[in-house]
């Protein structure tokens, strides 16, 4: 699999138009034609079939562009629906409504060159040093995310196989900015840190989802009749996981 990230200059503007955002492509084996996905941050993310001619992408998302504003303009005006403490730059809790906790995020300012983060209490964690660099902290709290994750994500993704009996080569955790999981033809899922932000019912789907490309690696009837027998709300969780990144801090992708 390969991603790129590209710019769109290859089309002069007219004086309406605005510039299409940047974009990443993947490549992916499932892909039988070019799909675009916008994240909830407004990340766009072009999919394509292996051996694509990638040049062909910037025509295709000019032709496009009505659909990629729109679903843009849409994205900036849920946002503006969220809370403010949706949107603050350096947050003072973590909910992870996944594992039912709450963990408290302590600053102080010391003269160390560096920030750190340490475990100081249960559920509370102290990030020490100048502390005023925004950046540094968030990243610090992405990494302790992206652990959390790989220790929670586990047992539980081996819990699930085992009780629908069926079998994954390996476990990866990332943070994707648009995709929950993915699931490869040699069986590998690699799960997205940001599933501590969800309710444990919907992670409960999105890792029976992946386990079911294990049999089938596309999107078929046969597909969702094995996601539905495993997860008989799958109806209601698609509906829900839509609307799944209103739970994921904006600090976490800034």
């Amino acid at each position: 699999m390969t991603e790129t990230v590209q710019q769109l200059t290859l089309f002069a503007l007219s004086d309406h138009q605005s510039p299409l955002p940047e974009y990443q492509v993947r490549e992916s084996q499932r892909a039988r034609h070019v799909s675009l996905k916008i994240s909830f941050q407004g990340t766009l993310e072009v999919v394509v079939p292996p051996g694509f001619n990638e040049t062909e992408i910037p025509s295709i998302l000019e032709r496009r562009r009505g659909w990629i504003t729109k679903t843009l303009k849409r994205i900036e005006k849920q946002r503006a629906t969220l809370p403010a403490a949706h949107s603050v730059e350096t947050p003072t809790e973590l909910e992870l409504r996944s594992l039912n906790e709450v963990w408290q995020v302590v600053y102080k300012s010391t003269r160390d060159s560096t920030v750190a983060l340490t475990q100081s209490n249960p559920q509370e964690l102290t990030l020490r040093g100048p502390i005023e660099d925004a950046i540094a902290c968030r990243e610090l709290l992405r990494n302790w995310l992206q652990r959390k994750a790989r220790v929670e994500l586990a047992p539980w993704l081996q819990q699930l196989s085992q009780r629908c009996d069926l079998a994954y080569s390996r476990m990866a955790v990332r943070g994707q900015s648009t995709r929950w999981g993915s699931c490869s033809s040699k069986q590998s899922i690699s799960l997205n840190y940001k599933l501590l932000f969800l309710p444990s019912t919907l992670v409960d789907y999105v890792l029976i989802h992946e386990l079911c490309h294990t049999v089938h690696m596309n999107h078929s009837k046969a597909f969702w009749q094995l996601v539905r027998q495993y997860y008989p709300e799958l109806d209601q969780a698609k509906t829900d996981l839509k609307k799944g990144w209103h739970y994921v801090p904006s600090w976490v992708d800034a």
